[in-house]
């Protein structure tokens, strides 16, 4: 997935922009110089293209002031991150020389950057814009963060400078990315795998920066192992370094079939290994759960089956996810993780016929129909799957902007009651259609 990072000095509207292009209110807006520290990551999409945007705080050259220094750390390390920048400018204040400074930074990159003069509310404001061409760096895009003005020009102009994912020779090998927070023993997984220290391996928190693939053959077949940087609360990073490890997890985990899911066993399961599981789901990949350093929890036969009710109680929504004890340490158990690995990728590439899925989940959805909304009764009429990897399901019904999200749960439920998905996302869509009866035999 490619990464766009927003830069400029502070309080130009780059955590306004960025809250417009993931659509959720993720930064903190402030008129307040400074209040964005850290870089913020969101997911956005546009014209079937996704991918990463960073806020990052305001460039502040002339501050030799601690935070100071480490946002400039911090930005410049998003600049060399990024596939493309966008240079938010302030349109109302005209240039700068901190906008100067910066300018000539962005014009040594070598890479895409879009000039974007924010806070153009009115059309008149527009040409205020035409200031800006003295920055070097092309045609100034005049929009509004704040309420969406000309942001479909700019994200046109962005979409088509960013590198197609098509482009990229596919990789037959299943790729299955080892992520985790710090210090969980990801490397010593990969080591454990391979046989020999390949990697580095130490106790020290993220001591792997970057995403390392190696290539490990098992029962004749091949798997792209990639070894990731520790996924940290961003209250607890305080490296800079960290923050560039965020974002090359994430690529990781965008780039993989399937992604294993580190845990401390001996500390038990994290909000952070929630929040990591989620980041997971929410790319659509395959996913399983590894419990290591299985050999420093004192158990008996019963221990695992703990550990497995802890997870449901603990993941409800996530009770699909196969769950594996393994010690990198001892070895025991490590090359399960690339026969579960195997058996996800499997099953995310499957497809149900059409007339199996009606077949098997009609008859369900007719003994548990969904409830009527505002007085209107609801009837899904046909299913049918409509891709894979991951794999996608199509509901066609009568008022689809009314499905329950409780009886969405139950529908995919249902399919996973009668259908091998284990440790597989699955995405429902509901269409309005009516089919006709004898259609669905």
């Amino acid at each position: 997935m490619s990464i766009v990072a927003i830069v400029g000095r502070p309080n130009v509207g780059k955590s306004t922009l960025f809250n417009r292009l993931v659509r959720e209110r993720r930064a903190i807006v402030e008129a307040t110089p400074g209040v964005t520290r850290d870089r913020l990551y969101g997911h956005a999409e546009w014209a079937g293209k996704r991918f990463t945007v960073i806020d990052t705080g305001g460039w502040m050259p002339e501050s030799d002031d601690l935070i100071a220094r480490a946002v400039r750390e911090q930005t410049a390390l998003a600049i060399e991150e990024a596939d493309a920048i966008l240079f938010l400018v302030d349109a109302r204040e005209g240039a700068t020389p901190v906008d100067q400074e910066l300018a000539a930074l962005l014009r040594a990159t070598q890479k895409p950057v879009l000039l974007v003069a924010n806070k153009c509310d009115l059309a008149q404001w527009d040409s205020a814009a035409a200031e800006f061409y003295s920055l070097g760096l092309g045609t100034p895009y005049p929009i509004a963060a704040e309420s969406g003005r000309n942001l479909g020009d700019l994200l046109d102009a962005l979409v088509a400078v960013l590198p197609d994912a098509a482009e990229q020779q596919p990789d037959p090998r299943l790729k299955l990315a080892i992520v985790g927070r710090p210090n969980v023993g990801k490397s010593s997984i990969v080591n454990a795998l391979l046989g020999q220290e390949r990697l580095i391996v130490t106790p020290i928190p993220g001591t792997t920066r970057d995403a390392v693939d190696t290539v490990v053959r098992y029962y004749g077949e091949e798997y792209l192992l990639i070894d990731t940087a520790g996924l940290r609360r961003r209250s607890h990073i305080r490296e800079n370094i960290e923050l560039y490890s965020v974002l090359r997890t994430l690529r990781a985990i965008e780039r993989s079939d399937v992604a294993a899911v580190v845990v401390d066993a001996y500390e038990g399961l994290r909000d952070q290994d929630k929040r990591i599981l989620g980041e997971v789901v929410d790319a659509r990949k395959g996913v399983l759960l590894v419990f290591n350093k299985w050999d420093l929890v004192e158990k008996d036969e019963t221990t695992a089956e703990w550990y497995r009710q802890q997870v449901r109680a603990e993941l409800p929504t996530l009770s699909w996810v196969p769950v594996v004890f393994v010690s990198a340490k001892t070895r025991q158990r490590v090359t399960k993780i690339l026969e579960l690995a195997r058996q996800i990728h499997q099953r995310r590439k499957q497809r149900i016929p059409t007339a199996q899925l009606n077949r098997t989940l009609l008859p369900e959805i007719e003994r548990t129909p969904p409830p009527a909304v505002q007085g209107k009764e609801i009837r899904i009429n046909y299913i049918t799957q409509v891709r894979a990897e991951p794999p996608v399901f199509v509901f066609f019904c009568n008022h689809p902007e009314l499905l329950p999200d409780s009886y969405k749960r139950f529908l995919e439920n249902v399919l996973r009651q009668h259908f091998d998905f284990e440790g597989v996302p699955i995405s429902f869509l509901f269409r309005r259609k009516n089919v006709p009866y004898e259609l669905r035999q």
